[in-house]
């Protein structure tokens, strides 16, 4: 017979990568119960393209689950159409029907990429299952528990009344909707971002006038981007993409700041914290051993993430190409139409996420280029040849086929969700 996991040692796992726990004694009481705990993951279905920052969510979640706690991941279909207010300075626009079916399919693809499957430790729940039942009288109910001064006392709020912009009624009541969230899933823990403390902290006191326990909410260790600037944000260009191909995880890693390889290996791998800390060392050090550090990083994220075979291969190949100064052998297929196209609609097709005028600057600056030909004019016309090579950036390399095919991406897959 094994010996029970203490509870403390459990939370000293989660402690890696967490900034605080409120009600830490109320989880340990129910760690100490020996049942399931019931794992509230809510997401609102905007924006599906996750990266490694919210990966240390479901990387604590996933270690839960692989104690036998039950992740209940939540779809906001009711709330997306109202639209989290946080981060905000303006009304976010309403979703449509298709656009949230869209966007969950495509959240369960990338959040299982960590998140165990298996139906006794998944739930998958949607919020119109008691907001379409409650009525207005239940809603008034809800809203007659939370005064106006509570919720306009949240920062995001005062800050936008001291700039003069106007906060809409259904902002205003967003959290108290997801608060009563966790009453309706009888919610033990959630593990969120910072930026959801005070959605959450109402959970937390919906539960005790409903006559629950509160649920404990852990908030995640944010760490800046590749560039030590902001928090990970695709529209910065400084993140690395949960769904991102092996290779170029890979890549991307290798452009960390020195100073940060240190916290991104803690809290972006699972090496011992002795072995991160070495990481930081040699990082701060410079030279070589910097890059050999980073080159140690980033084999153990994709590990992590994509395996031990594509961890392994995604350093051979970024030393070969980026030290001996030769092709990728495994590049994206790059679908054209035939006939002629200029450099820059060839870039836009390569890199559909750049703006016409960042594909610009990436021409101008000399970092395109077919068969080792440099593009630096955006109007020169071309006839790309099928099976020529095309580098549209540092690390991002294209194989041209003359087809209309698309090759399905790696969170492409379909998602079977319940209706």
């Amino acid at each position: 017979m094994t010996t029970p996991e203490a509870p403390e040692a459990i939370i000293a796992e989660l402690d890696r990568t967490t900034d605080q726990i409120i009600g830490r004694e109320d989880l340990l009481d129910r760690l100490r119960e020996g049942r399931p705990l019931r794992i509230k993951f809510g997401v609102d279905l905007t924006a599906p393209d996750l990266h490694l920052g919210h990966a240390v969510n479901l990387w604590m979640m996933r270690a839960l689950q692989d104690r036998g706690h039950v992740v209940i991941f939540l779809l906001g279909d009711t709330t997306s159409r109202i639209g989290d207010p946080t981060g905000r300075s303006a009304a976010r626009p309403v979703l449509t029907e298709e656009q949230i079916r869209d966007n969950a399919a495509s959240f369960l693809n990338q959040v299982t990429r960590v998140l165990r499957s298996e139906p006794e430790v998944l739930q998958i729940r949607r919020n119109s299952e008691w907001f379409d039942e409650m009525g207005m009288p239940g809603l008034l109910q809800e809203l007659s528990l939370v005064t106006h001064a509570h919720l306009i006392s949240r920062d995001m709020f005062r800050s936008r009344i001291a700039a003069g912009a106007e906060i809409a009624m259904h902002e205003l009541i967003y959290p108290v909707l997801q608060g009563f969230d966790s009453v309706a899933l009888e919610a033990d823990l959630t593990i969120v971002g910072t930026d959801q403390l005070f959605n959450e902290a109402m959970g937390r006191e919906l539960q005790v006038k409903h006559g629950q326990l509160p649920q404990t909410v852990i908030t995640s260790t944010v760490t800046p981007g590749l560039d030590g600037g902001p928090k990970q944000s695709k529209s910065l260009n400084n993140y690395v993409g949960l769904c991102a191909p092996a290779g170029e995880k890979f890549g991307r890693l290798m452009t960390l700041h020195d100073p940060l390889v240190e916290t991104w290996a803690r809290v972006y791998s699972d090496l011992p914290l002795e072995q991160t800390e070495e990481l930081g060392r040699r990082a701060l050090s410079g030279g070589a051993a910097a890059r050999d550090a980073k080159l140690d990083l980033a084999e153990a994220v994709v590990r992590r993430h994509d395996g031990a075979q594509a961890a392994r291969r995604s350093r051979e190949e970024f030393t070969r190409v980026f030290s001996a100064r030769e092709q990728p052998r495994d590049m994206a297929q790059l679908a054209l139409d035939a006939g002629q196209l200029t450099a820059l609609d060839l870039v836009t097709a390569a890199r559909p996420e750049l703006s016409r005028s960042e594909a610009r600057r990436l021409l101008s600056g000399g970092g395109v280029d077919i068969d080792g030909q440099r593009l630096p004019d955006p109007e020169q016309v071309l006839d790309p040849a099928e099976g020529q090579a095309l580098r549209a950036g540092r690390r991002r390399w294209f194989r041209i086929q003359r087809s209309r095919a698309r090759r399905p991406g790696p969170c492409d897959d379909d998602a079977s969700l319940p209706r």
